[in-house]
């Protein structure tokens, strides 16, 4: 069983659509004995960093989730569920992150562009460094959909899977260890999203 993490924000049905589309057995959570038992977890979230993690204080779920991911547990962190690995963001200056990852969340600078940076773009894929490369199968210059006004900025930038251009390189995708997340939504990337969360769910301990 994959667990998507309920925590009150985040693309959930979608996300679990596209789990059952690909015949995998996705169940919304708030549990955490359900988080314990998985053989995954996914980490959806939208809108502000502050706000998710205020979110996923009150579940009181923090701890099992750190838990579970030292244990080598695969994790798919999806939009703002990428941001709060993190230590903290520019957007919500006094909330802490999961500190899962090192580095920051910093706005887009794109002066000559909206911000948001909504809508479908291309990938660069870095080559992978890893067993279960969430890219496997997906042609550089993909093209996937984004929804986000932040990027993640690591302190090692050998974290980084993925960038998109949008007034500047993005991060578009992280890896570390048996974390893994996209800024994009691979839930409404098509094609190439389904073969995203493929990659997922057949991901190795």
């Amino acid at each position: 069983m994959i667990a998507v993490i309920d925590y009150g924000v985040g693309n959930l049905f979608s996300v679990q659509k596209a789990f059952s589309y690909l015949g995998a057995d996705a169940k919304i959570t708030s549990d955490e004995r359900d988080m314990v038992s998985a053989e995954k977890l996914v980490l959806p979230g939208v809108g502000a960093f502050g706000d998710c993690m205020n979110n996923l204080e009150a579940t009181g779920l923090i701890p099992v989730l750190k838990s579970e991911i030292e244990k080598g547990k695969p994790l798919l962190g999806i939009c703002v569920g990428l941001q709060i690995l993190f230590d903290g963001s520019e957007e919500s200056p006094g909330a802490k992150g999961l500190g899962i990852i090192s580095g920051r969340i910093k706005k887009i600078n794109a002066p000559t562009l909206k911000v948001p940076h909504i809508g479908w773009n291309s990938l660069e894929v870095r080559a992978p460094r890893q067993r279960n490369d969430l890219f496997a199968g997906v042609s550089q210059s993909s093209y996937v959909y984004f929804v986000h006004s932040y990027h993640a900025v690591p302190d090692d930038g050998s974290v980084i899977t993925a960038t998109t251009e949008y007034g500047e390189k993005l991060t578009a995708a992280v890896a570390l260890g048996n974390v893994q997340a996209t800024q994009f939504h691979p839930e409404k990337s098509g094609d190439v999203g389904l073969k995203i969360i493929k990659n997922f769910i057949e991901v190795q301990s």
